[in-house]
């Protein structure tokens, strides 16, 4: 069974591989994870005003070019004392999409002067299973998971990607933040690893 994952986000597709086959005792011969990119797929605009809204508009459009089962994400960094922000806008924050450095640093700089304590933020991430039937629409399943955790003021650790280098999850024991984690005690954790956990009875039910 071919599953496309509708990212072009090579980190991404790896995490949810690596938590699928833990979880599900599937192996690769199994099941088979290929991300949009690698099929040349163009990204799709993220026009949903929600995390659940955004992932279902990227695993339908994968679906509907592909014919294949699809599973799309979208998460983001939820900071408390900015409104909920930076949000679904979490990836560009700073302006340009996927620039991890400028958006962390813009981040600090809007917290600089709030207290320790005041810092509270968690990562939400929706992850949508999208099947073709065969009337032409579609079967969509979408799951929720959450990482509670507070934003520190430097950089910690090289592991993991985007805010992780700055957040430190509450789910833990210290002060660790999830770049400083291994990928087996993030994905333990982290808000896609909860989410993909609550999909594994779908996928598991699809490769059957």
């Amino acid at each position: 069974m071919k599953i496309v994952v509708a990212t072009h986000n090579e980190n991404k597709l790896r995490e949810m591989r690596e938590v699928i086959i833990s979880e599900t005792g599937l192996s690769d011969s199994d099941f088979e994870l290929v991300s949009a990119g690698s099929l040349q797929l163009p990204d799709v605009k993220e026009t949903g005003v929600t995390f659940e809204e955004n992932a279902l508009i990227k695993a339908q459009d994968v679906a509907r070019r592909t014919g294949l089962p699809a599973v799309a994400d979208d998460s983001g960094l939820i900071v408390e004392i900015l409104g909920k922000a930076p949000g679904i806008l979490s990836a560009r924050w700073a302006g340009k999409h996927g620039d991890d450095k400028a958006n962390i640093d813009l981040l600090l700089a809007q917290l600089e002067d709030i207290p320790d304590e005041n810092r509270g933020a968690y990562f939400r991430c929706a992850v949508a299973l999208v099947i073709p039937d065969a009337q032409g629409g579609f079967i969509n399943k979408i799951h929720i998971g959450d990482m509670h955790g507070t934003i520190v003021r430097q950089r910690k650790g090289s592991n993991g990607f985007g805010y992780d280098p700055i957040f430190v999850p509450t789910e833990q024991e210290g002060t660790r933040t999830s770049a400083q984690l291994s990928a087996q005690e993030k994905n333990a954790i982290s808000h896609r690893g909860k989410a993909l956990r609550m999909l594994v009875k779908d996928i598991r039910e699809l490769c059957a």
